[in-house]
């Protein structure tokens, strides 16, 4: 149980690139005015992460790790997405494992097209793989899933469907305009890219009524203070079963300090019996793609 429980978890850490949700009943296609709009800043953040809660009976005793996210692009090309995130673990037998995630992704502009792969390593043996592409077909918008692995699949999926960065500028969109609740149905491509997450989002109040506290130690930190951020809290659910009842309980809960400029701070991941936080270690901005001529 310690094992599968533990797999889940870093399973969803691509999830770390969503962080948010928007309005089912908001199409798709309506986020892609946003993506000209909201422009995130290029940068590598690295987060140490540490258990901040273990339940008796989850067989987790501790859990340390490092993530380290990178995102490149402009808002007129797309958005390339890194990450990768090594966990050690201890179970309450003793026994102990390490979890390397590494994932990328890159996601064109207005949301056209999302292109992905991950690599799950455990004890330094590969455990699974995921890769394959999306992308909106026709005028209604409808999304096509070519899968190459863990094995070939095609999907179809709803126009209403959120890509990540596209879901992300339209919970900002969200944030901006005062409101406090988002839901969305959101593909990322992860796990066995078979899947779509049912999801809500709370937004809290913008930073002039919260604080950040952010580290003296941190560079760059200077740039990220003159910006609003929200604190956030998305509930991730299996679409089509626990999303559709009134006592239906999220798989996992992801919270946030979220910028205006797309970097997150104070992250707590929590998978039920246990949850583990990171904590905005280092901050490094990257050039910004070029959008002349387009």
């Amino acid at each position: 149980m310690m094992v599968s429980r533990l797999d889940f978890a870093v399973k969803n850490q691509i999830r770390l690139a969503v962080i948010a949700g928007c309005l089912a009943s908001c199409p798709a296609l309506l986020a892609a005015d946003a993506m000209g709009q909201i422009k995130f800043a290029p940068h590598r953040a690295i987060y140490d992460v540490t258990l901040a809660r273990s339940a008796p009976g989850s067989g987790v005793s501790d859990m340390t790790g490092r993530l380290v996210y990178e995102l490149q692009g402009s808002a007129c090309e797309g958005y390339t997405q890194s990450m990768r995130f090594v966990t050690q673990s201890s179970a309450s037998d003793g026994t102990e494992q390490v979890n390397d995630m590494r994932s990328s992704s890159f996601e064109e502009a207005a949301g056209r097209k999302l292109s992905f792969n991950s690599t799950q390593y455990r004890d330094e043996q590969v455990a699974e793989v995921t890769q394959g592409q999306a992308g909106r077909r026709g005028a209604d918008g409808r999304i096509t899933i070519e899968l190459t692995k863990p094995e070939t699949k095609a999907l179809t999926l709803p126009a209403t469907v959120y890509f990540p960065i596209q879901h992300s500028i339209a919970m900002l969109e969200a944030a901006k305009a005062g409101k406090r609740l988002f839901v969305a149905d959101v593909y990322d491509g992860s796990e066995k890219g078979d899947k779509v997450s049912a999801t809500n989002t709370v937004i809290g109040a913008a930073s002039a009524e919260t604080a950040d506290h952010l580290p003296d130690t941190l560079a760059n930190a200077e740039r990220l203070k003159p910006l609003k951020f929200w604190p956030i809290a998305t509930s991730y659910f299996e679409k089509d079963k626990s999303f559709d009842k009134k006592d239906g309980v999220p798989t996992y809960e992801m919270a946030a300090h979220f910028y205006e400029n797309g970097v997150s701070t104070k992250l707590l991941m929590d998978y039920g019996d246990f949850s583990l936080k990171g904590e905005l270690t280092e901050l490094t901005f990257l050039p910004e793609g070029d959008c002349a001529g387009k």
